[in-house]
């Protein structure tokens, strides 16, 4: 099966790996903002998304996803895992481990398809972007799109690995 080029985890760098942490120091200081508007921005993009999520998948208006405190505590949970992946971006064991819990999580228990986590690093991309437009040079996003790279390969392996038929 061919694999698309960036599903491939290429390694990150010592100096892409400075650039990762100085920008998500920025964004995890606002870590519960940014993670609800990453989820926000993921949910009106991509509407089929919220029939994973009971408490808000009836949800169309994005102030009332803004208000709603199970879609704030998701946000702080999936920035909290991307901190742990972040500040471990020097233990490549710890961050597969981190991530394959993420992902047989959602796997077995939430049944989420895997293509969500390729959307979702792109919406994240998207909004950490336009967020912080001043740090984000094309250096920057080249480091982050092994990023998130890095986050879904990890996490659909995973999925491969407990035998995830879709």
């Amino acid at each position: 099966m061919e694999i698309e080029r960036w599903e491939r985890s290429e390694e990150i760098s010592d100096a892409e790996k400075k650039v990762i942490r100085e920008i998500w120091s920025r964004v995890y200081a606002n870590c519960e903002d940014v993670g609800v508007s990453i989820l926000i921005r993921f949910f009106v993009n991509f509407p089929s998304a919220k029939q994973y999520f009971s408490q808000f998948k009836h949800m169309e208006d994005p102030l009332e996803m803004e208000r709603s405190l199970q879609l704030r505590k998701h946000a702080r949970r999936v920035m909290g895992a991307i901190n742990t992946v972040v500040e471990n971006l020097d233990d490549s064991e710890k961050v597969s481990s981190v991530l394959a819990l993420v992902g047989k999580a959602h796997a077995l228990k939430h049944k989420v398809e895997p293509v969500y986590f390729k959307k979702l690093t792109g919406v994240m991309l998207e909004v950490i972007a336009e967020e912080y437009p001043n740090d984000f040079t094309p250096e920057a996003h080249g480091a982050w799109t092994k990023m998130k790279t890095l986050i879904y390969t990890h996490v659909t392996a995973a999925y491969k690995e407990v035998g995830w038929a879709q």
